[in-house]
């Protein structure tokens, strides 16, 4: 426990989480995690044993529980229900739905989709580490829900916010929705959402004919108030495949009419996972998908 002072000059303790809470808080935020993405994300500079250690303990008190990866053996970690219940009422995890995983099983399935995104999470974290950026744990948040309209919802896999501090010490908030792409589904399925994100960019709720009472403008204001890039994070696949794939992308942003005025106004990228991961997300790694320019860092679309 260190002090911090006040404006008076008096000192009051000031209380930081210790890492068995930083753990369960993590992975109700991501869902699930490996011992050594726990590390990276929470404690990059300590040893494995100081991560696994409260872990496992985690796990004999009934909060934790893993499947084992089959390629790896390496341990995926999620919350019990219990471990749930215990991080529902958190003030920093409020009005986010625990998930909690009921069976092995079900966390298998989980697993692969999962894991990428948060490998994703941490390109970013350790560049902004490397840049003195403002990024952490809880700024990753997976499975964010927007309305479409007729019952529809359009769910990205992760709203990243993150701060840049400039040369000059100006900072800009920045915000990301993210989308982790793992070649499982087809290149037209993969550009189909880009649709989905021009129609979020303009879909107003109305009641009958009139807008919604109370509220004048696109949906999305209610949430931002500037409309997040997006942003693509490709992986599963050889290089000439990835790079169809970005190039269906492009196509769907030139050729669709309302998607072209989206890319207009919103910054849209793609880059590969495991290049990002070598070289940091702030490289020149993504692609416009305006079509317009070269490969350019993420903050830079």
């Amino acid at each position: 426990m260190t002090a911090v002072s006040t404006r008076d000059g008096s000192f009051v303790p000031a209380v930081r989480e210790a890492l068995p809470q930083q753990i369960v808080a993590a992975l109700a935020q991501h869902r699930m995690a490996t011992t050594a993405q726990l590390g990276a994300l929470l404690r990059p500079n300590a040893t494995r044993q100081a991560v696994s250690k409260p872990v496992n303990r985690l796990r004999r008190e009934g909060l934790v529980d893993f499947v084992t990866l089959p390629d790896t053996q390496s341990r995926a970690w999620y919350l019990t229900p219990d471990g749930a219940r215990v991080s529902r009422d958190w003030p920093h995890l409020r009005g986010r739905p625990p998930y909690p995983v009921t069976s092995g099983s079900a966390a298998s399935m989980k697993t692969a989709h999962t894991l990428t995104a948060v490998r994703a999470h941490l390109a970013f974290a350790a560049d902004a580490r490397r840049r003195g950026d403002e990024h952490d744990y809880l700024d990753w948040t997976p499975e964010v829900s927007h309305p479409l309209g007729d019952s529809e919802r359009l769910i990205a896999d992760a709203l990243m916010h993150y701060v840049r501090h400039g040369p000059d010490g100006r900072r800009t908030k920045l915000r990301a929705l993210v989308e982790v792409d793992r070649a499982t589904s087809s290149s037209e399925r993969l550009a189909r959402k880009l649709i989905d994100y021009a129609r979020l960019h303009t879909y107003a709720p109305v009641v009958g004919r009139r807008p919604a009472a109370g509220f004048a403008g696109p949906l999305w204001l209610r949430a931002y108030p500037v409309f997040p890039r997006i942003l693509f994070v490709l992986t599963g696949a050889g290089a000439v495949t990835l790079a169809n794939r970005i190039e269906d992308l492009q196509a769907m942003a030139a050729e669709h009419p309302l998607v072209a005025a989206f890319a207009r106004t919103v910054p849209l990228g793609a880059a590969v996972l495991e290049e990002m991961e070598e070289r940091g997300p702030a490289a020149a790694v993504w692609t416009p998908l305006n079509g317009r320019g070269d490969r350019r860092p993420w903050i830079d679309l």
